[in-house]
């Protein structure tokens, strides 16, 4: 029964994207690990840009520098 959890920035992921990821990591499950789609369960969480760090700066000001 495998579990994924999908962190993006909630920088307007569409429905359709987020469809595609569910769908696609699923297929991916199965074909490489023979797991059932009925029992694969795919979170997405999306996080404001202030809560997501990098390089020890949340992601604007690491964007900022760059």
């Amino acid at each position: 029964m495998p579990y994924v959890n999908i962190k993006v920035t909630d920088e307007g992921v569409t429905r359709e994207q987020k469809a595609l990821l569910i769908k696609g990591i699923t297929e991916l499950l199965h074909t490489v690990l023979d797991k059932d789609p009925a029992t694969t369960f795919v979170v997405i969480d999306e996080v404001d840009l202030a809560n997501w760090g990098v390089g020890g700066l949340n992601v604007e000001e690491y964007r900022n520098r760059s």
